[in-house]
């Protein structure tokens, strides 16, 4: 290996055990996500006993034979009380609210996963894909440091590292807790371990409920990620700065690092699949695919619109042509940035024109959420900026506010996309 390339190996190695990239891409993911899944428990808040809970159609025994074959897990067969229903469905509305807002994330991003799989396990059937991409994000989630920036978290460790003191670049999971404080102030936020017991008692309480069957390969992994979590607290409360820290902190940029990589790579391989299957139906490849789901009423929530668009042949084959062009295309344009911003342009506008026109915004919002990992960061910078502008207007403030990462250009956060 020659010299300059040992260096820049060398270099690559630092950023991502040093850094953990995309803090903005990932969190706009966060939010996206966890805002989609608030908005659809409460869209379905009426209806929560007949798709999830006591008066489905597929009943609590129905679903404990089910789970007995896949060994998915759910916790709202745990118990087919009423009350337990109505706890699960309100903690899921509750951690999905934190989880957009990004309080005690490293936490409520599992508290999210866990009301994201007992429901959707709970009843496998009345699924779309969107719900199949939320379900896989949510675990994704637990894995990243996804509340750097535009969180709970960072507002309350700058307010602990006061206005002398700049964040630094991307560094430390979540802003949150004691790691941003340093060791001098660590001690002083209780909120953290108090939820840390109260969690603990929680898994233990679930252990022995649910833990003899086929639930307890997971228990088993909750019980990791909590002992991991106390562990984190301990050597940032009574060992900052030694070697057991700096190695947890490579630790952690390393596997937020590899969980965006691979949330990247799950939206290429939708979109990748997506398009080739497309192009082996015998309607995508006559360019009429696009006219039949305009024709039914599931799908035809303003049927004006929908029966005009039908009416214009040309305009059913360029739209159905062109969904397939862009979905196989897309996961090659990620290695020319500007023809790959232009595209994301072009799928979130479809995903848009879908949820206006076939009457899905869920599964839209979902795959918006997902798109905007591949989001420029000079895009998302500017954009925290507008809407930290429109928030200080809106409380009578000052025209503009200061980010967690500065705006400077040499200074934004490293990205993996641009």
């Amino acid at each position: 290996m020659k010299p300059d390339q040992g260096r820049k190996v060398a270099r690559a190695v630092q950023l991502i055990t040093s850094t953990a990239l995309g803090p903005y891409q990932s969190a706009v993911v966060r939010i996206g996500f966890a805002a989609t899944w608030l908005l659809f428990l409460l869209r379905e808040l009426p209806h929560r006993h007949d798709l999830y809970g006591p008066d489905g159609p597929w009943s609590w025994e129905m679903g404990r034979e089910l789970i007995a074959g896949n060994n998915a897990f759910t916790v709202l067969l745990w118990s087919d009380s009423a009350l337990w229903f109505e706890f699960v469905y309100g903690l899921c509305v509750l951690s999905s609210l934190l989880m957009m807002l990004g309080w005690r994330t490293r936490a409520v991003s599992v508290l999210f996963m866990v009301g994201v799989l007992s429901l959707q396990n709970r009843s496998i059937f009345v699924g779309d894909g969107g719900d199949n991409v939320v379900h896989l994000m949510a675990i994704y989630l637990v894995l990243t440091r996804c509340a750097q920036v535009w969180s709970l978290d960072a507002r309350r460790a700058a307010r602990r590292r006061g206005p002398e003191r700049k964040a630094p670049e991307a560094a430390g999971p979540e802003w949150a807790d004691t790691e941003a404080a340093g060791p001098e102030r660590a001690g002083a936020d209780l909120t953290g371990p108090l939820l840390w017991v109260v969690l603990g008692a929680a898994l233990f309480a679930g252990t022995v409920v649910g833990g003899a069957g086929g639930d307890a390969w997971i228990l088993v992994m909750f019980w990791g990620v909590w002992a991991a979590h106390g562990l984190w607290w301990a050597v940032n409360r009574f060992a900052p700065g030694s070697q057991p820290r700096i190695l947890l902190d490579v630790l952690a940029n390393l596997i937020h690092n590899a969980a965006l990589v691979v949330i990247m790579v799950e939206v290429c391989l939708i979109y990748a699949t997506a398009g080739w299957y497309k192009i082996q139906g015998s309607r995508w490849q006559d360019g009429t695919a696009l006219y039949y789901p305009l024709k039914l009423d599931y799908f035809t929530p303003w049927p004006e619109i929908s029966g005009l668009l039908a009416s214009g042949g040309v305009m059913v084959m360029l739209l159905t042509y062109g969904t397939v062009v862009v979905q196989v295309a897309f996961p090659f344009t990620l290695f020319n940035r500007r023809v790959k911003n232009v595209l994301l342009v072009v799928m979130m506008l479809e995903h848009a024109a879908i949820a206006v026109l076939l009457g899905l915004p869920f599964f839209s919002l979902a795959m918006i959420a997902a798109d905007a990992v591949f989001l420029p960061t000079g895009f998302l910078v500017a954009l925290g900026a507008v809407v930290a502008r429109g928030r200080n207007r809106w409380k009578g403030g000052t025209d503009g506010a200061p980010l967690p990462v500065e705006q400077g250009r040499d200074e934004q956060p490293r990205t993996l996309v641009g």
